[in-house]
């Protein structure tokens, strides 16, 4: 959400940060429907004024038994002048707030301009992209000759883009989400937190995935949505407050089921679990300062890539382009993972500077060390990682010739010792 001071101050400034998104100039429309809300509202404030003074008139009259009938009347158009310009100025805030909460957020000034993914760039690697020495297989195909991964049974329960895990997968699933997560509370200095996965419209709202994206969640008969993501309850924790700045920054860490309906990805990866509705996946997500989000930024993506770097996977960090920049967000890095049975990098986490975009959104604020300044905070989400897609980059880097699994050294504490999993 954008402030209107700020595209008052700056117009053409902003037109340009929405050039950049491939928007068409909003300013001149914006700030005439301004204008006139702010004519309304100092026209209303100038009658009452007037018939505050009025009404003093007609109470010295009375007093003297003067005739006041005019003026009462007076008194009574004032009254509905000001009720209609109130109404006026109330119908143009909505308009102007349609429009101002349609808007993507203004991108970082090192985001590289680009319509799609082809303009990403990529800021490291680590580790090379590796083929074992027999055909690489993907992982629907490893997990179904395990009888560990079906796909055909979750879809005669729920329909398409569902999977069961059985026995050892199952299992690691489950520890890959335990590792992250003792990972970001132990050595990152992230606070776990249980979420609801149910949340009103006014916390999708706040984040940013409604009204735009209504079409990408599920939503419940009595008007709640199934979260897509941690970000969503974790950032609402301090919607609506005043955060005192000695507390930030605040971080939290949570592991929860995700819901999505993927809408627009129709046909594409169709086949496994790369693009599922329902998926496990840790969230990290920070409040701080307004100084302090371009640093906590880079500290974000670390935490994530640490992950992947125990996990002993390549992956690489990418600078996403302005056109394939989420709406809510300035600056986001997408870590890549390699996987060898497709022989593409895939995107495992995504972490993103919203700056104060959400917080405006939220009315999240925080007050200065003097306990007067107040200002927005800024927000920071980050998948820390995405764990059914790291189960996949985990069979498919780590696959056997024989078929199985050899499970990461780092991973094996919460696998039981266990070493690799074998074919049945």
């Amino acid at each position: 959400m954008h402030d209107i001071k700020m595209i008052r101050a700056e117009p053409a400034a902003f037109d340009a940060a929405m050039a950049r998104r491939k928007l068409a100039p909003v300013a001149e429309a914006l700030l005439a429907l301004d204008k006139t809300r702010r004519e309304s509202m100092t026209r209303s404030q100038e009658l009452q004024a007037a018939r505050n003074a009025l009404s003093k008139s007609i109470g010295q009259k009375k007093r003297t038994g003067e005739p006041t009938a005019d003026l009462e009347s007076n008194s009574l158009q004032m009254q509905e002048e000001m009720a209609a310009q109130g109404a006026a100025a109330a119908a143009l805030d909505l308009q102007i707030d349609e429009i101002l909460q349609s808007l993507p957020n203004i991108l970082d000034p090192e985001v590289p301009d680009g319509a799609d993914e082809a303009a990403n760039v990529v800021l490291k690697q680590v580790g090379e992209p590796r083929l074992p020495n027999f055909p690489a297989k993907q992982h629907f195909e490893l997990g179904e000759a395990l009888g560990m991964m079906e796909f055909e049974r979750a879809a005669k329960i729920s329909g398409s883009r569902f999977t069961i895990l059985r026995g050892e997968l199952a299992r690691l699933e489950r520890a890959l989400g335990q590792f992250m997560l003792d990972l970001h509370t132990r050595e990152h200095g992230y606070e776990e937190v249980a979420v609801p996965l149910l949340v009103n419209a006014s916390a999708m709202y706040g984040t940013g995935q409604l009204p735009k994206f209504e079409e990408d969640l599920f939503k419940t008969t009595d008007g709640r949505y199934l979260i897509p993501t941690a970000e969503v309850p974790l950032t609402n924790y301090v919607s609506g407050e005043i955060v005192p700045e000695a507390r930030l920054p605040i971080r939290f860490a949570a592991l929860s089921q995700c819901f999505r309906s993927e809408a627009g990805s129709a046909g594409r990866d169709t086949r496994g679990m790369l693009r599922q509705h329902q998926f496990p996946k840790v969230e990290m997500v920070s409040i701080t300062h307004p100084d302090a989000s371009a640093a906590e930024h880079e500290r974000m993506t670390a935490c994530a890539e640490k992950v992947l770097e125990l996990l002993e996977i390549p992956y690489r960090r990418m600078l996403l382009c302005a056109g394939d920049t989420g709406f809510g967000s300035t600056r986001t890095h997408d870590l890549e993972v390699w996987l060898p049975g497709q022989q593409m990098w895939r995107e495992i986490s995504s972490c993103s500077n919203m700056r104060d975009f959400q917080a405006r959104r939220m009315n999240a604020r925080y007050r200065g060390a003097d306990g007067k300044s107040a200002g927005h905070v800024h927000t920071l989400n980050g998948s820390g990682v995405a764990v059914g897609r790291a189960l996949i980059a985990v069979m498919e880097n780590h696959q056997t010739e024989a078929g199985g699994i050899t499970i990461p050294t780092a991973l094996r504490p919460w696998m039981g010792g266990q070493e690799q999993i074998l074919p049945r």
